[in-house]
């Protein structure tokens, strides 16, 4: 089966794949446009995302599975963390949502937080739409982003995120006025 999306059935036949042929514990995150197909949210996407957390040794084998399962489908799979462009804020790992375990694998939503916070300082206008659906289903409150970017700014640096606190807040500002332009004036 060679496919260029990503639909919810092909999510779960990497979690069913995962979980058949991988044996050791560890945690697996679903990011951004896959989490929000998981959902429902939308249709499909161009690349399944996802970060995994396990023990370092784990990660050839695990690996061979990812490869064998993209090679097999043709879809792209694609891991990146947040952490890998941003300092995380506080209290991710407790916002990351549940959603069942494959095997040994738990598998969960990467933290919303996060996960905004690292497509708002990439920019691009498609991550911008990932940012304001998490805020439409109720994933992300402007105020909880506000307490949060609070302690993360002063941890932004030209070397971390590659862009200047000032720079990421003129981002969002840019960002959530876009979204309550597009909110009924009932919910404004």
């Amino acid at each position: 089966m060679i496919q260029t999306y990503v639909d919810r059935a092909t999510i779960e036949a990497f979690l069913t794949r995962l979980g058949a042929e991988f044996p050791r514990p560890g945690r697996l995150y679903l990011i951004g446009e896959t989490t929000q197909v998981y959902e429902g949210w939308r249709a499909r996407t161009p690349r399944l995302v996802f970060a995994v957390e396990m023990a370092s040794g784990d990660r050839l084998a695990f690996d061979e599975i990812v490869r064998r399962f993209q090679d097999q489908t043709g879809i792209e799979v694609f891991e990146e963390a947040p952490s890998d462009v941003i300092p995380l804020p506080a209290g991710y790992a407790t916002r990351a949502r549940s959603l069942a375990s494959s095997g040994a694998l738990q598998v969960y939503h990467f933290d919303p937080y996060s996960v905004a916070f690292r497509l708002i300082a990439r920019g691009d206008e498609p991550d911008y739409g990932v940012v304001i659906a998490f805020l439409q289903h109720g994933w992300l409150a402007v105020a909880e982003m506000n307490a949060l970017l609070a302690d993360l700014l002063p941890r932004f640096t030209d070397e971390t995120i590659q862009q200047d606190p000032a720079e990421f807040r003129r981002k969002l500002k840019g960002l959530l006025q876009m979204w309550r332009a597009a909110q009924p004036e009932a919910t404004r």
